[in-house]
């Protein structure tokens, strides 16, 4: 009986380490902690969506110049409008 008892106790234990139950556990404790990786959780997004915004805007930029360049007669007027635009915001 005992050992289908360890048995059981050794199988509870292997799931908690594959599921990381204890550092839930840790984290549920510890108010600091969840503040601490949030805001770095946060900081992190933030400089991401920053560069990632920054790379397509300059892509998107780069390819209505280029489109402007093929002057195609009313789509390049408006393109050439868009980029003026942008370029005299920044």
């Amino acid at each position: 009986m005992f050992w289908k008892l360890n048995k059981k106790i050794d199988k509870l234990n292997q799931i908690m380490e594959e599921k990381n139950i204890e550092e839930l556990i840790y984290l549920l404790g510890s108010k600091k902690e969840i503040f601490k990786r949030n805001f770095y959780a946060g900081i992190g997004r933030g400089v991401g969506i920053g560069i990632g915004v920054t790379i397509i805007t300059g892509i998107l930029i780069f390819l209505l110049q280029k489109i402007v360049t093929l002057n195609i007669p009313v789509i390049g007027e408006y393109i050439a409008q868009i980029v003026e635009i942008v370029e005299n915001k920044l």
